[in-house]
């Protein structure tokens, strides 16, 4: 049998991921190694994807050097047949279109395979045709579809994942609960919150969880994110990728110097410490330099390049949240939408990129005066986590407006806390209780968020 190929865009598919980022970006969104049916561009896939994920650009050299390395490239008939591909550059714009060529060529060699299979079966002695037709259905129609998510399981595949899962989790739970009893902390399912009362109720941000946090203007919008990334990538050595787009990375810097200092962040923007102070600050980011921290800071950020950051943060790094500061500031194709719809076709397409890289999104997000949000029902609708970073009171400086308010918390909760002037709310929470106020305490000076403690 001839099978069905386009060595044509297997040719431009290779060529474009050797000229440009995008296009490996994109490209190994779309297809694997096997989609491809030329044995050496199979091979080239391979490589570049292996190259990309090690952090290296794979360029016609390293492709070259590193095929030799691993065998893979071998004899002058291979080195002038890469070269004759690599000069079939493409405009990096195109290559999703040949990509989707080389998938479709791929589908079609499977659906020749499946004919094949079922010519053979249907022939045999005693098989049964009906249960042959049967199975055939299923199959064409798994192949038809665009992905595994999309075929239609049967109760008994629904019982049988759960009972793995909960033979899964309970065991993952167990081990857990040993190795952090000696702690007092609860086992997390995902990335940690940063605030224990919050990690009770959700186990952390977990994989595939869209979380929206809120804040008024100059009210700690970027602190929480910092502070969560602490949590996460130094405090819990874990992977995370914080995208700027409202500050310059001085600012960004000057923060986490800041905060991992407990220095004040005005006197280290000033220059005015001591010695011993210069050295602790020193020390604290050396430390932080080792950290699973990874930053961009682009003001003119697009839906677009957020989801080609992601997947490049997530194959090189395996990230496992990405915090986006803010969605107010992504521009988009069409300035005529309103405010509303622009922030919630934002929203839903980072949960379909948390869903698609299994990784958590946090999407930070204005709030009106009164602390409300434009669009908040449609973007409550896609979110699975909304929280609002709220002041105690109108006049924070107004030491009994504070303290009433605190008392009014306290009498809800029947609990007393240390002086706190911030408190999180959680608006929505899919996995657990939601319409909870958590205390906490802000400390502007080190733009440090911490949850208040009970006395």
């Amino acid at each position: 049998m001839d099978y069905i190929t386009d060595n044509e865009a297997e040719d431009r598919t290779i060529s474009a991921m050797l000229h440009s980022e995008t296009a490996v970006i994109d490209c190994l969104a779309i297809i694997g190694e096997n989609d491809f049916y030329k044995p050496l561009n199979r091979d080239m896939f391979g490589i570049i994807k292996a190259l990309y994920s090690r952090g290296t650009v794979p360029t016609y050299v390293e492709v070259l050097k590193e095929g030799m390395s691993m065998g893979l490239i071998r004899g002058l008939q291979d080195t002038e047949e890469i070269q004759y591909i690599a000069g079939k550059h493409i405009n990096d714009r195109n290559a999703v279109y040949w990509a989707e060529r080389v998938r479709a060529a791929s589908k079609g060699r499977q659906a020749q395979q499946l004919l094949k299979g079922y010519a053979e079966r249907i022939v045999k002695p005693r098989e049964d045709i009906v249960q042959v037709i049967r199975d055939a259905g299923s199959e064409w129609a798994t192949l038809a579809m665009d992905a595994q998510h999309e075929t239609i399981e049967t109760a008994a595949d629904v019982a049988r994942l759960g009972e793995q899962l909960v033979t899964e989790n309970c065991a993952k739970w167990r081990n857990l609960q040993e190795e952090m009893r000696v702690f007092g902390e609860t086992p997390l399912e995902g990335v940690s919150t940063g605030i224990e009362k919050l990690n009770d109720l959700t186990l952390g941000y977990k994989p595939g969880d869209l979380v929206i946090l809120g804040a008024q203007t100059g009210h700690g919008k970027t602190a929480m994110a910092l502070n969560t990334a602490l949590a996460c990538c130094v405090d819990g050595n874990r992977a995370l990728l914080y995208i700027n787009t409202e500050m310059s990375r001085k600012q960004i810097a000057y923060r986490w110097a800041s905060m991992l200092s407990e220095i004040p962040l005005q006197r280290i923007r000033t220059g005015n410490l001591r010695d011993a102070e210069i050295e602790t600050v020193t020390a604290a980011l050396q430390s932080f330099s080792q950290a699973n921290f990874y930053t961009a800071y682009i003001p003119n950020l697009t839906p677009e390049k957020l989801q080609a950051l992601a997947r490049k943060a997530k194959l090189q790094h395996d990230i496992e949240l990405v915090i986006i500061d803010y969605v107010g500031r992504l521009d988009t194709s069409d300035p005529r939408d309103p405010e509303w719809l622009v922030l919630y076709n934002i929203v839903k397409s980072q949960k379909i990129m948390a869903q698609n890289l299994d990784i958590a999104c946090m999407v930070l997000v204005q709030l009106n005066a009164d602390g409300s949000l434009q669009g908040a029902k449609r973007m409550k609708n896609e979110c699975d986590l909304m929280l609002k970073l709220l002041p105690l009171c109108e006049d924070l400086l107004d030491e009994e407006q504070r303290s009433k308010a605190q008392e009014k918390i306290e009498k809800k909760y029947n609990a007393r806390y240390e002086p706190f002037t911030y408190f999180l709310w959680v608006d929505k929470s899919r996995d657990s209780e939601a319409g909870i106020s958590i205390p906490l305490v802000f400390d502007k000076s080190t733009q440090q968020i911490r949850e208040a403690k009970e006395v």
